[in-house]
């Protein structure tokens, strides 16, 4: 099998392929010299949004953004924007970059690649003496794995209510913000203007396995699915296990197992590619010689098109009252959240896809189904993003793993994406 650098040489032989490489060492070095802060013995990385670890990796990146050339500026929402203004005045930003805060025992790649991959392009092109039409901005988002609130305070969805932020280190929104350089006061400066940016792209792992199971190098994202997500109590009888009879209970228990089951066929037998889940489970009293009494749970809906949620939602209720009628059991449902799917822009898609093509990168397309920065700039500006391979499909682990030929690959073809942009937006 041809390695990333093979097939890109390959690839030369099209008159259509920027002859513009990224530095793969750099890039490799940069990964490995981030994962350092914040660096456990298990070999996971605990950099959580706002903490000590949080500022001395973006203190670190900041310093790798001066050292390539971009001015810097931290905006209210606590984002980290490093900038190179364009050739033709007046144009609104090509936009990259990702995240570099962690879950408690996260990996080395998981928004760390996006952000470094957006200052090795930097690089690369002033290496080459090159310069884009539009200003280039690479960021590193404030606290996506918690809050959100960088992303959304740039898109301006986020919420100007202290109390709708639970933040990992269980501190105030403002005291966090502020050390970041954040201003929490001036949060609704953040919003951007909309022709600012003319389009964001996102280069992140996969976190999952579908192209390492497909055997593709590159994974175009046609957009971040929605989320409904529930609450569902049943309640039943509780009742002595050893003289209630089989057919006079009222088994809370198995009337969840049956729930659980019709939630799964949901998603199995749906013509799209939807996901459905039950991750949180309680029962009451509990109780090794008792007949369960009442059973909460929790139900994930997710795909990339909002006529699927609704139709999955309306077969859940179906079949949730199906199920009571049948179990003699109340079952009553509460939503938790909502969340809207933000579908990827057609040229940026497209653009994606003819990089990887020139380059030589097998791609196929496929939907994020967990969330993303772009998820929330989608929603004001064209966005993209390009998956490359997780192992195993192994994310938020210590396991977390992508070679340095797929990383490569992606920041290859981030590049060639937006020189491609560049030249394609008007």
């Amino acid at each position: 099998m041809l390695t990333a650098t093979e097939r890109l040489q390959s690839a030369e032989q099209s008159e259509f392929v920027d002859p513009l490489r990224s530095d793969a060492d750099w890039l490799q070095w940069s990964i490995e010299q981030l994962a350092l802060v914040g660096a456990q013995d298990d070999g996971s990385v605990c950099r959580r949004g706002f903490t000590k670890a949080d500022c001395e990796g973006r203190q670190r990146v900041a310093r790798w953004m001066e050292e390539a050339g971009l001015s810097i500026r931290v905006d209210a929402a606590g984002n980290l924007i490093g900038r190179w203004d364009g050739v033709e005045p007046g144009l609104p930003a090509l936009v990259t970059g990702s995240h570099i805060d962690t879950v408690p025992t996260g990996g080395h790649f998981d928004g760390a690649l996006g952000v470094l991959a957006g200052l090795d392009v930097v690089r690369t092109l002033k290496a080459s003496g090159r310069r884009l039409r539009h200003p280039l901005e690479v960021i590193a988002f404030a606290d996506e794995e918690s809050t959100m609130v960088g992303c959304k305070g740039m898109a301006g969805t986020a919420s100007f209510d202290p109390a709708d932020y639970t933040t990992s280190n269980g501190e105030p929104i403002a005291v966090n913000l502020e050390r970041i350089g954040g201003q929490w006061p001036s949060l609704a400066s953040a919003r951007r203007d909309d022709a600012s940016i003319a389009a964001f792209l996102e280069l992140h792992v996969e976190q999952g396995s579908v192209l390492e199971s497909r055997g593709d190098a590159i994974g175009v994202v046609d957009g971040v699915v929605g989320q409904r997500r529930f609450s569902i109590r049943i309640t039943g009888q509780a009742n002595h296990a050893g003289t209630t009879p089989m057919d006079l209970r009222q088994d809370a228990l198995v009337t969840a197992a049956e729930v659980v089951l019709a939630i799964e066929t949901l998603a199995i037998r749906h013509p799209g590619d939807p996901v459905a889940t039950v991750g949180r489970l309680q029962v009451w009293p509990n109780a090794a010689n008792v007949v369960p009494g009442s059973v909460e749970m929790t139900v994930d809906l997710r795909d990339l098109s909002p006529q699927v949620l609704e139709e999955l939602v309306d077969g859940l209720m179906q079949n949730l009252e199906t199920i009571g009628e049948r179990r003699q059991c109340s079952i009553a449902i509460e939503p938790q959240f909502e969340v809207a799917p933000t579908p990827a822009d057609a040229l940026v898609i497209e653009a994606v896809a003819a990089s990887a093509a020139e380059l030589g990168f097998s791609y196929s397309h496929l939907p994020s189904r967990a969330s993303h920065d772009a998820q929330e700039l989608g929603r004001r500006w064209p966005m993209g993003m390009i998956f490359v391979p997780s192992r195993g499909g192994l994310s938020h682990s210590a396991k977390e793993f992508t070679s340095d030929d797929q990383c490569w690959a992606g920041a290859a073809v981030l590049l060639g994406t937006l020189l491609r942009l560049d030249r394609e937006l008007p």
